[in-house]
C-alpha cells in the first residue's frame, strides 16, 4: 500500500518539475530578451572600449558620429543567442545535477561540476552567435560587412576546417574557459548567497534578485580579462590575418599598457549590465519555482 501511494506522488513530482522547468525557462528567456535589448547600448560602449582601448566619452562620440541607424547594429545575434543561452544553460545544469545526485542532497562539488559542464555545452552551441555579434559591433568593419549575411558568406568561403577554426569558432578556447568557470561560480554560490540574505527577513523576491546581482558581480570581476580577450579575438576576420591565442593575449596586454588595472577599463559598465540581467533572471526563476511549488501543494491536497 505504501508503494502504491508513493508511486503516484513521484509521478506528480516529476510532472510538476517538468512543468516548472518549461515555465521557468520560457519566462526567463523572455525577461532576458528584454534585458538584452535594453542594455545593448551599454554593451556596445564596452565592446568599443575593449577592442579600441578608448574612454567612455570617446566611445560615445564614435557611436554618435556613426549615426542612430548603427546604434542597434548587431542586436539580433545577442537577442537570439541569449534567449537560447538561458534555456540551454539552466536546462543542462538541472539535468546534470539530477544525473550526479538523483535523490540529493546536492553538494558544492555537484553544483560546480554541473556548472562547468553546462558552460561547456553553452560554449559549443552558442559561440558562432557571439562571433557574428562581435564582428558586427566593430565599427571598423561596417563598410566591408554591413550585415550578418556578409559575415556568414565570408566564413563559408574558408573551407570546412577554416569555417570552424577561423570562422564560427574563432576564440573558442577563451570562450570555453569563460563560460565554464562563469557557470560554475554562478551555480555554486547562488543558493548560499540567497539563503544568507533570506535569513534577514527580506521579501521573498529580494534575496533572489540580490543573489543573482552579487554573484554575477563577483564572476565578472574574476573573468573580465577573459571577456576582453574574447572580444578582441572574435572581432578579427579574414583568412590571412588571424593571430593565435597567445599572440592575441599579448596584443591585449600591450594595447592596455601592460597594466591589469587598465584592462578593466569599461568593466563597471559590464558589471552593471550583468547585474541587471542576472538579477532579473534569478528573481524570475525563483518566483516561478515558488509559484509552481504552491500549485503542487494544492494538487496534492
Amino acid at each position: 500500500m505504501g508503494e502504491q501511494n508513493h508511486s503516484p506522488r513521484k509521478e506528480l513530482q516529476h510532472r510538476t518539475r517538468a512543468e516548472l522547468t518549461s515555465q521557468a525557462y520560457a519566462l526567463g528567456a523572455v525577461s532576458n530578451s528584454m534585458s538584452t535589448f535594453l542594455t545593448f547600448p551599454i554593451y556596445k560602449f564596452v565592446f568599443r572600449q575593449q577592442i579600441h582601448a578608448m574612454a567612455v566619452s570617446e566611445a560615445v562620440r564614435q557611436l554618435w558620429h556613426e549615426g542612430p541607424q548603427y546604434f542597434y547594429r548587431g542586436t539580433y545575434p545577442p537577442l537570439l543567442s541569449k534567449t537560447l543561452q538561458r534555456t540551454l544553460l539552466f536546462g543542462t545544469y538541472d539535468s546534470l545535477l539530477c544525473f550526479l545526485s538523483p535523490v540529493g542532497p546536492h553538494t558544492l562539488g555537484h553544483h560546480w561540476v554541473a556548472g562547468v559542464m553546462s558552460g561547456l555545452v553553452k560554449a559549443v552551441a552558442l559561440s558562432p552567435f557571439e562571433r557574428v555579434q562581435n564582428v558586427l559591433q566593430d565599427g571598423h568593419k561596417q563598410a566591408r560587412f554591413p550585415s550578418s549575411f556578409n559575415i556568414l558568406e565570408e566564413f563559408n568561403s574558408y573551407g570546412l576546417w577554416g569555417q570552424l577554426s577561423r570562422g564560427y569558432y574563432r576564440g573558442f578556447w577563451p570562450v570555453l574557459a569563460r563560460n565554464s568557470l562563469g557557470s560554475a561560480l554562478y551555480f555554486s554560490f547562488k543558493h548560499p548567497i540567497q539563503d544568507g540574505l533570506a535569513e534577514q527577513g527580506l521579501p521573498h523576491w529580494v534575496p533572489a534578485l540580490l543573489s543573482g546581482s552579487v554573484n554575477e558581480t563577483i564572476t565578472c570581476l574574476v573573468l573580465y580579462p577573459l571577456i576582453v580577450l574574447v572580444g578582441n579575438m572574435q572581432s578579427h576576420i579574414g583568412w590571412q590575418s588571424m593571430p593565435s591565442l597567445w599572440v592575441s593575449a599579448q596584443d591585449v596586454w600591450n594595447t592596455w599598457g601592460q597594466k591589469l588595472l587598465l584592462i578593466y577599463c569599461g568593466g563597471s559598465l559590464v558589471i552593471l549590465r550583468s547585474r541587471v540581467t542576472w538579477g532579473l533572471t534569478t528573481a524570475i526563476h525563483e518566483y516561478l519555482q515558488r509559484k509552481s511549488h504552491s500549485r503542487k501543494e494544492l494538487k496534492t491536497d
